[in-house]
């Protein structure tokens, strides 16, 4: 990345035609970094654009189901707000692809940096692409599969009308008339192994005929294969981003702010008691902790998995070091583990999660994501997410359990049937505590524990400061990495400081 200067270099590239040649089509797979120059002030600018841009995909993906309107609605406005391409725009759109190309590259060289970091980055993209390919007219999509080399043809009215038959009984959840209305693509098998294994396409000489409903999947599969291979390779150039004083503050930050708090530090630090955990379980706990802590009481004992994703939570809503020593000794010597072997075999690695052993680090408890994303349970173990991890049919009996009405349950079912598990808990909530909706999107275990505790509490008005809440942190966010910068900029003796060589970064050697 070439990141010349801001004023002279809009002019210069205006001169040359706004180099539009870089950006023949409005959607990309992000194949080829950015070489022009790049102020650090724009620099800043776009990376806090993007980040703000998959935020609210990241939120909106977990309040709202994809398809709907109301997702598209308030993704559009907000691709219109931050000036990123939306729809099909018109001709003159240079800056808004230029803005969307810099700025992927930027968050990318942020999101490299860990592999819970790469999976967050790679999901929302994702998400974002599916989006706007969705929304090109059937024109524009035909260009963009050519742009990306899946050379995936659209079959006439005539061929469609022909095999209309064979498409209705090859391609489940279609009518006749959805055939009849639906486009159809031409594609290699090769492409579309996944349908054909699933019986979902219909296959004659070689070629699957695919709907435009399931054609967005292969498009994302291509497309998470490059940007992950991508992610990866610029990972290896994390020694070189490191030692650039330029950039690494700033990244810093923005690979520390998908996840909001991350609850290493609570106020209540010291101020829950033990005693008041059972109560606390029925009442503010998500699913996934309430389950841990039953296992606990009933076995006097839980599996490493289990250990760390617990004793983090418990971290988090505030539980002293010398209090969770306490609370998981007089545990587990309830069961099978005596003391002498408790102080040996397990205090270490919980004075390990409080950063009192080993490299001192001071562990963050697990985000919604990690839980869902990594380590899935196996038998015998109680971590992971149930909306995720339980089979349907114990899941339904253990929310019976928990008192859940029939007709809440069956929410929850179809939200998990449909992979939205955040938005499962969600349901949940609002379920366990008699309101119609939280008003805000559902990250984090502690979050959860956090905002029953505000709502029980009966301290404000819960959708009103949420929103508020998530709009200052953000703007907070922003504003610090601002001043940071400011600092640094003012040391370079010009806030036009231009960032060069950065393309190095996402190559090979």
């Amino acid at each position: 990345m070439d990141f010349s200067s801001g004023r002279a270099r809009l002019k210069q590239a205006r001169l040359a035609g706004d180099r539009r040649e870089l950006y023949p089509h409005s959607l990309q797979f992000y194949l080829d970094p950015p070489t022009e120059n790049i102020s650090l002030v724009e620099f800043e600018s776009f990376a806090i654009d993007r980040l703000k841009l998959l935020k609210v995909v990241e939120n909106l993906g977990v309040s709202y189901v994809r398809s709907s309107e109301s997702y598209k609605t308030k993704l559009e406005a907000e691709l219109r707000k931050l000036k990123f391409p939306y729809r099909a725009l018109a001709e003159d759109d240079y800056e808004a692809r230029r803005k969307d190309h810099i700025s992927h590259f930027i968050l990318r060289l942020a999101y490299c940096q860990s592999e819970e970091l790469r999976r967050w980055f790679l999901q929302q993209e994702m998400d974002l692409l599916r989006y706007r390919f969705n929304e090109l007219t059937d024109s524009l999509r035909q260009k963009f599969l050519e742009h990306v080399n899946l050379s995936f043809e659209a079959i006439s009215e005539d061929l469609k009308n022909e095999l209309a038959n064979e498409l209705y009984t090859s391609t489940p959840g279609l009518s006749m008339t959805k055939v009849k209305e639906q486009m159809f693509y031409k594609v290699g098998l090769a492409d579309a192994v996944d349908l054909f294994r699933a019986r979902r396409v219909f296959i004659k000489d070689g070629f699957a005929y695919v709907p435009l409903k399931e054609i967005d999947a292969i498009v994302l599969n291509n497309y998470r294969t490059k940007l992950s291979k991508a992610l990866a390779l610029t990972a290896r150039s994390l020694p070189s981003v490191q030692s650039d004083e330029r950039l690494q503050p700033l990244l810093n930050h923005l690979s520390h702010s998908y996840v909001g708090p991350d609850y290493s530090v609570q106020k209540n630090t010291g101020k829950i008691s033990l005693e008041q955990i059972d109560a606390l379980s029925v009442k503010s706990y998500p699913l996934c902790m309430r389950q841990l802590h039953k296992a606990l009481r009933d076995n006097h004992h839980l599996r490493h998995g289990g250990r760390m994703q617990y004793g983090l939570f418990l971290k988090g809503i505030g539980l002293t070091l010398e209090q969770a020593l306490e609370f998981w000794k007089k545990e587990f010597i309830r069961g099978k583990v005596d003391a002498d072997k408790f102080d040996k075999g397990y205090a270490y690695s919980i004075r390990h999660n409080y950063g009192k052993e080993g490299k001192r680090t001071d562990y963050t408890p697990y985000s919604c994501m990690k839980i869902i994303m990594s380590n899935p349970p196996s038998q015998g173990d109680y971590h992971g997410c149930p909306f995720r991890h339980s089979d349907p049919e114990l899941l339904k009996q253990k929310l019976q359990s928990y008192k859940i009405p029939p007709s809440g349950i069956t929410q929850i079912l179809e939200l998990v049937k449909g992979m939205h598990y955040q938005l499962a808990c969600q349901k949940y909530f609002e379920l366990t505590h008699d309101v119609d909706d939280i008003g805000f999107s559902l990250n984090h275990p502690n979050q959860y524990f956090a905002e029953s505790q505000r709502l029980l509490s009966g301290g404000r008005e819960l959708k009103k400061e949420l929103s508020s809440s998530g709009n200052s942190q953000q703007k907070s966010n922003s504003q610090e990495s601002m001043n940071s910068n400011s600092t640094r900029t003012s040391s370079n003796t010009t806030a036009d400081a231009e960032l060069e060589g950065l393309e190095a970064y996402f190559t090979e050697d």
